[in-house]
């Protein structure tokens, strides 16, 4: 707590008395709030201190189950609900190392369009960093941030998911930020020097409250911003059940397990099983077209796959993508579309 004026503009938020919403999702992050808005003087006000065993102040996620999962509108509807009681509103999920952001514009930002705003906001304001410090980001995040860090002329490192890959260049300093679309970031220090090597939630939350008091208007109006300047994507993830047997055949999917030469009408210009950055397998397959990609993989934690895409043009290209991706998935698992 000490620290956290040499990562993140208190002084500015104290000053802009910038109304700010927490809900800690009931876990280890309750006590902290409070004792951060006390300390630094902020307008902060701790909307959820329960640590009720049971769950019930929870609402249930998009299959019914219970999940702190700052990131999705299900999990996060009564904070989405409050949004037009605060400037800027937040939570974290419960060990503190995943954020999600409700702007009093948009709501809940979806995870890939606030990395994209942090960016964005960051490499033009932290002028202590170095010019050659890099944009991190993994496969499956949006293609937004590619975007946004050749607008500001920076080096992105594209590495399989998994933080840990990002953590030899949060020591030297040569990755200023770093985030995955499932709302884990972190990022260096105010004057470049290492804040943490781990996904952290409390900084990113606390860097929307900044970007708020700082430029008047809050991550949402900011997005929008961008999408104006640099095109609006359309993104979706879709989840369906997988076996430990299907998940190793996605794991190991190659180039040569896709056989076509578009993705919805366009041109493949890339099919990757390794990243970009370093060269490391992601664990499935990535495939690019000019205007859009998906990325299939299995999930690490759950009996799930995990089909991403990402159209810069709209839904109905979107959709296509979809249904070209779950082909080559149903095929790699043996099931029939």
């Amino acid at each position: 707590m000490n620290d956290l004026p040499t990562v993140i503009d208190l002084q500015a938020i104290k000053e802009s008395h910038v109304h700010i919403g927490v809900d800690p999702l009931g876990g280890a992050s309750v006590s902290y709030w409070d004792a951060i808005g006390d300390r630094y003087e902020l307008n902060l006000e701790v909307v959820n201190h329960s640590v009720d065993p049971t769950f019930l102040f929870m609402t249930v996620d998009w299959d019914g189950q219970i999940r702190m999962d700052p990131s999705s509108p299900y999990a996060m509807a009564r904070m989405v609900g409050l949004k037009d009681r605060f400037d800027v509103a937040f939570a974290s999920d419960t060990d503190a190392d995943r954020h999600g952001i409700v702007s009093h514009s948009e709501g809940l930002l979806e995870p890939n369009h606030y990395l994209s705003v942090a960016i964005s906001y960051l490499f033009a304001n932290r002028l202590q960093w170095s010019d050659t410090v890099a944009v991190g980001k993994t496969v499956v995040s949006s293609s937004m941030i590619d975007r946004v860090a050749s607008h500001l002329n920076r080096r992105l490192i594209e590495v399989p998911v998994g933080f840990k890959w990002f953590v030899e260049g949060l020591i030297d300093g040569t990755v200023g930020f770093c985030g995955e679309e499932s709302s884990g970031a972190t990022f260096l220090r105010r004057d470049g020097s290492v804040w943490t090597t781990d996904k952290d939630g409390i900084v990113p939350n606390l860097l929307a409250a900044e970007i708020t008091a700082r430029t008047g208007i809050d991550p949402g109006e900011h997005y929008l911003k961008l999408t104006a300047a640099l095109g609006n994507p359309c993104y979706e993830r879709v989840d369906a059940p997988a076996t430990p047997e299907q998940k190793q055949r996605l794991e190991n999917l190659s180039p040569e397990a896709v056989t076509a030469s578009t993705l919805a009408g366009e041109s493949i210009t890339d099919k990757l099983t390794s990243a970009p950055g370093n060269h490391a397998p992601i664990g499935g397959l990535k495939v690019i077209a000019a205007n859009g990609w998906f990325a299939a993989r299995p999930s690490g934690t759950e009996s799930i796959y995990k089909i991403y895409a990402k159209s810069f043009k709209d839904r109905a290209h979107l959709d296509a993508i979809l249904r070209e991706a779950q082909n080559i998935v149903n095929k790699a698992l043996e099931v029939r579309s």
